[in-house]
């Protein structure tokens, strides 16, 4: 058994250096977990980082945590998997893992391939509706930052970790406390993953968009398979349901299936994009633009108890990019992307305003109020788009204007985003509890990070997809659909998970409901 221990040390001491001379008794170390705290940085204060480590003796070995798998018999068809984000792909792993073998269906291509409709859509402004920033092999996680942070509690959070550095991940992301993959790790990641499936008798259908989940009704409600756009039947009695928060068309034949579903909160925003040297003078002080320190992180909210209403950052995007990610014909939706060294010359986050089903957008018998709620958005900015440049160019405007409500454009900086921007006005896009939030949290977000609000910081619009806009309701226990037997829901779709690690969680989950183990 290893000896565990913590302690700080400053961020540009050598680890190695350091434990040899501290504990040179020891035989070999291996870290644990590592963390950096940069709090007093503006200031002049060294950041430092935090670290535990394992020390082993000559002779012994680090401690392990290895998992067990009994191969599981079955009877029954394999099961279907009906998305392939990290919700959809985690639980074929994991079901492969006791020897149960799925079929997995994506409406898009696979990883390596999305990036040719995408460049397109960037590039002309004419979006492949399959084949998009959200939808394909690897999901809209594919085009993020590839954070890995979670404020989930999980048993399966380090055997998430470590699968993915099995897979190819840099080993620190087993032990980083905020890790990220990068945008461009992410695809060949995602690959390695799928092509282990294939070659374990997992069976893929890309360029497959399920359109229809069939229903036995005799006897209750229960799953007996799907069938795709082209009339194909594909059969099992269970059904895992990972196709993301962008299927909309999911949600409406859900709705018409009868499928028991609740409106959901989430929030809708805007990415602010500032130099990525102002956002790291801000937080790193005389530190900044130290390669061992890389891009500054942050995360801002307030909350107006007054108005009930919560404004915060969201999926930052350090040295990243602002990127169209509409998955429709008439729509504009902004997110941030980042690559692995986040190394561009810009940093960007979302800045999102909290929306309540009732309270902002009428609930619909369908619960799908949420869905029109954000689509009446994003076609505003595609309107705009349209009418002031070429329609694929997204809505921006300087940041110091928007805060000042000017009517006429004072210039636009350059921008990250591949398809361009123009000059637009965000009370045009965005409602107006929206607008007057960000206003309001901006001032007490620039009391935080110094600098903050900038004539050197850009506004882009709509932020929309944060979230489902609605919750696939399911059992806590067994996680299948409280009105179908046999359907599980599954990830952010779903409405049961906010990111990368999360979703995998919760695609472990389905999978060990299946295995029938807890």
């Amino acid at each position: 058994m290893g000896k565990k221990v913590n302690f700080q040390i400053p961020f540009n001491q050598d680890i190695n250096n350091f434990v040899f001379k501290q504990f040179h008794q020891y035989d070999d170390f291996r870290i644990i977990k590592q963390s950096l705290d940069a709090r007093g940085a503006p200031s002049g204060k060294t950041p430092r980082y935090n670290y535990t480590i394992e020390l082993i003796n000559k002779g012994e070995q680090f401690c392990t945590f290895q998992e067990t798998f009994k191969t599981v018999e079955r009877s029954t068809p394999v099961p279907i998997i009906v998305g392939m984000g990290p919700a959809g792909l985690f639980c074929a792993l994991r079901l492969l893992e006791y020897g149960i073998k799925s079929i997995l269906i994506e409406r898009g291509e696979c990883a390596r391939r999305r990036m040719v409709s995408i460049a397109k859509y960037w590039r002309t402004g004419v979006i492949d509706l399959d084949n998009n920033v959200c939808f394909g092999e690897g999901g809209a996680g594919l085009f993020s930052d590839g954070k890995l942070t979670t404020r989930v509690k999980s048993p399966y959070i380090q055997y998430i970790m470590n699968t993915l550095v099995n897979f190819g991940a840099p080993k620190e992301v087993a032990y980083l406390s905020n890790p990220h993959l990068g945008s461009n790790k992410m695809k060949k990641l995602v690959s390695e993953i799928t092509s282990f499936l294939k070659i374990n008798g997992c069976v893929i259908h890309y360029n497959t968009q399920v359109t229809n989940i069939l229903l036995d009704r005799a006897d209750g409600l229960s799953v007996q398979g799907v069938q795709t756009k082209d009339g194909k039947k594909i059969y099992s009695k269970e059904v895992v349901l990972a196709t993301g928060h962008s299927a909309s068309d999911m949600y409406t034949h859900l709705s018409e299936q009868n499928i028991a579903m609740a409106p959901k909160n989430f929030a809708v925003g805007v990415r602010v994009e500032h130099p990525r040297k102002l956002i790291d003078r801000a937080q790193f002080g005389q530190f900044a633009g130290n390669k061992q320190l890389g891009a500054s992180n942050y995360r801002l909210s307030c909350f107006n108890k007054i108005k009930n209403r919560g404004v915060y950052s969201f999926c930052m995007c350090p040295g990243g990019y602002v990127l169209s990610s509409g998955t429709d014909q008439d729509g504009i939706v902004v997110n941030g992307m980042s690559n692995y060294d986040r190394n561009s010359p810009w940093s960007n986050s979302g800045l999102v305003v909290t929306v309540e089903a009732g309270r902002d957008f009428a609930l619909g018998a369908d619960n799908l109020g949420g869905i029109r709620f954000q689509r009446e958005i994003e076609n505003k900015a595609f309107c705009l788009s349209k009418a002031n440049a070429s329609a694929k160019e997204v809505p921006a405007c300087n940041l110091m204007e928007f805060l000042k409500e000017k009517n006429k454009s004072s210039g636009l900086l350059k921008s990250s985003v591949p398809s361009g921007i123009f000059h637009a006005q965000m009370n045009q896009i965005l409602p107006a509890f929206v607008v007057e939030n960000l206003q309001e949290a901006m001032v007490q977000f620039d009391r935080k990070i110094k600098g903050f609000i900038s004539k050197e910081a850009l506004i882009l619009a709509p932020e929309t997809r944060t979230s489902a806009p609605v919750t696939i309701l399911r059992d806590r226990e067994t996680l299948e659909s409280d009105s179908c037997k046999g359907l599980y829901p599954c990830g952010e779709g779903a409405g049961y998970a906010g990111g990368i690690t999360s979703a995998a969680i919760d695609g472990v989950k389905a999978a060990m409901s299946i295995v029938g183990l807890p």
